[in-house]
């Protein structure tokens, strides 16, 4: 489903990045990119959402090298794949319903399908009953729980998360990691950018390991590895 190959990204003349990136996700599997701050596994799932175009190198999902997609090209293949982020990106004008339905609003679902989905997603996240909460209403796992609605209710085939638990208290951070290990159980391919070693060995889930921008490890039923 993803194969990269030979990715490099290199900021300036003395920035690397990633460097030589060779990486194949199949369907359906659950995968932790690890590594301390600045290894590049942010830099990588930017990449993975065209967010970001490698300085050299492909990156093919769905059978296509997104690296080469025309610009009007890249929200089709945005509606397939959801992201998480650690610093929740909330429209704090808007309650939950809202923010969920946002996603779908943008690709022009019409109104009987976003009043099906966003329920059915809030339900997922055990948020059914704060649907007309604002953000600032909520506690912080409550929000990424939002953003996992989000980033879901699309129905995605691919599920980015980017730290999602690194701004959460240890027991809230295992809610969020258990739901994003069901969305897994449901056929989505999950990947998961952390440091925290605790969730990494908890789940022992394919783990890959970035170190200054290089693949220094792949591991099925993985645990946290830092080489230093």
């Amino acid at each position: 489903m993803i194969e990269i190959n030979h990715l490099y990204k290199e900021y300036g003349k003395d920035v690397q990045a990633l460097n030589d990136i060779n990486l194949v996700i199949d369907r359906g599997e659950f995968v932790f990119i690890v590594g301390t701050s600045g290894a590049g596994k942010s830099t990588l799932l930017r990449m993975m959402i065209r967010e970001s175009l490698p300085t050299k190198g492909s990156i093919k999902i769905f059978g296509r090298d997104i690296t080469r997609l025309k610009n009007r090209e890249v929200p089709y293949l945005r509606r397939n794949i959801g992201v998480v982020f650690q610093d929740f990106r909330l429209l704090n004008d808007r309650n939950v319903y809202e923010n969920v339905a946002f996603t779908l609003r943008v690709i022009g679902s019409p109104t009987k399908e976003i009043r099906k989905r966003v329920p059915h997603a809030l339900e997922l996240v055990r948020l059914k009953d704060k649907a007309y909460k604002k953000p600032d209403q909520l506690s912080g796992g409550e929000q990424q729980r939002v953003c996992v609605a989000r980033a879901l209710v699309n129905r995605p085939a691919v599920l980015l998360a980017d730290e999602p638990t690194g701004n959460l208290d240890p027991g809230t951070s295992m809610e969020i990691m258990n739901l994003l290990h069901d969305i897994n159980i449901r056929g989505a391919t999950v990947i998961v950018a952390t440091h925290a070693k605790e969730v990494v060995d908890h789940f022992q889930k394919r783990v890959v390991v970035l170190e200054d921008g290089r693949l220094i490890s792949d591991q099925e039923r993985g645990v946290y590895f830092n080489a230093h």
